[in-house]
């Protein structure tokens, strides 16, 4: 990070921007308020969020019907102090400084709402994780 008063900044990337960089990226806006920047997108962006996903998050508190999938361009990745890619393999631009962070994790793609609660609770926990290295209190 540039200075201690900065805003980190973290870019959740996955194929379609539709499913796990969806839920990754509102749970830590959920979690931190406006104490981090907080960017998803993807590689290959599908026209809307899966209906799954927003009911599965929805089930959490957090109303994402609202979001659109983003395409991933280079100025999100330059801009952002982690990256942190799920699944996107080689169409993830790599950039020198920054921090990168690869989630394995399942794709919720074509999947219910109960396959994606596991997902959705797993990403969870890997994001207050993150908040946690980060020195960033969760705000619940």
């Amino acid at each position: 990070m540039n200075t201690a008063a900065a805003r980190p900044s973290v870019l959740f990337v996955c194929v379609h921007n539709a499913g796990r960089s969806q839920m990754a990226a509102a749970f830590l806006t959920h979690l931190a308020g406006d104490r981090v920047e907080v960017r998803s997108a993807g590689s290959a962006p599908a026209d809307s969020v899966n209906p799954s996903v927003v009911e599965a998050m929805k089930e959490a508190g957090i109303d994402i019907s609202a979001e659109t999938p983003k395409v991933l361009t280079t100025e999100a990745v330059q801009a952002s102090d982690v990256v942190i890619t799920m699944g996107c393999g080689d169409t993830c631009p790599v950039f020198p400084g920054k921090r990168y962070l690869d989630w394995q994790l399942d794709d919720p793609a074509g999947q219910g709402v109960d396959a994606v609660r596991p997902i959705r609770d797993e990403i969870e926990q890997r994001v207050r994780g993150l908040l946690a290295e980060l020195g960033i209190p969760s705000t619940s």
